[in-house]
């Protein structure tokens, strides 16, 4: 039974007993090991939303959502600049559909001078953040150039996280499945009680994504997550 068929609210609940069963699948069966795609993963590929609908969608909300917060991405431009030297924009290499590299784009949110590829700050008291970079995390506002990326055709409003590439190189057969779709600015990993568990008990999340994609379960899943964004930003 597809997780995400009952209420909003039942999003990513149900992820603990799925994924269990689905690490045994995965070790016991050799077959879905091997092959890219299999089961249910080609049947959810080749439906109209997987092949059309889903670009369709994105492109088109990913044009109307530019032109709403084109307000607050300039200001948040404007208050990069004038409070931490460097560019207004964070750019970065991450793997997408079909293994192909591209350039995700976020509001800086570090000082300069970070390591590209250090540890992920876990707090905004890390004194790495700048002092809008702190506002900007907590309320996830530094996600939103990726709107772009969406618009191209890189990513997608709902998705599987991007991966880094030199994590996604050294994922087994299974795991690459992860990127038969395209990358999302919001998923059911982000969304999952288990989101700060381990990469691949992220990448069992989203290959149940994957086999459960349909514009229903997306439409919940970005309603979700405006609901999380409103519950934790507002007082």
């Amino acid at each position: 039974m597809p997780f995400l068929s009952r209420s909003i609210n039942q999003i990513g609940k149900d992820v603990s007993e799925t994924s269990a069963h689905r690490t045994e699948s995965l070790t016991a069966s050799p077959d879905l090991q091997t092959s890219p795609k299999t089961g249910t993963l080609v049947e959810r590929l080749s439906s109209f939303y997987a092949k059309r609908g889903k670009y369709l969608f994105d492109t088109v909300a990913a044009f109307f959502l530019i032109l709403i917060f084109a307000p607050l991405m300039a200001l948040i431009a404007v208050l990069i600049k004038f409070t931490s030297r460097g560019s207004v924009f964070f750019s970065h290499k991450r793997v997408g559909l079909n293994n192909e590299l591209f350039v995700i784009h976020k509001f800086r949110s570090l000082h300069v001078d970070t390591p590209t590829y250090s540890e992920k700050p876990d707090s905004t008291e890390d004194r790495r953040i700048t002092s809008i970079g702190k506002w900007l995390r907590k309320t996830s506002l530094d996600e939103l150039p990726q709107l772009f990326n969406v618009l191209k055709g890189e990513m997608s409003l709902v998705g599987p996280r991007p991966e880094m590439p030199f994590l996604a190189k050294d994922y087994e057969t299974w795991e690459d499945q992860r990127h038969l779709v395209r990358p999302g600015m919001t998923g059911l990993w982000q969304l999952s009680p288990r989101r700060r568990g381990t990469i691949r008990d992220g990448i069992r999340v989203d290959l149940e994504y994957i086999e459960n994609l349909s514009f229903w379960n997306d439409f919940k899943i970005l309603l979700r997550t405006f609901k999380v964004f409103w519950d934790n930003n507002t007082y």
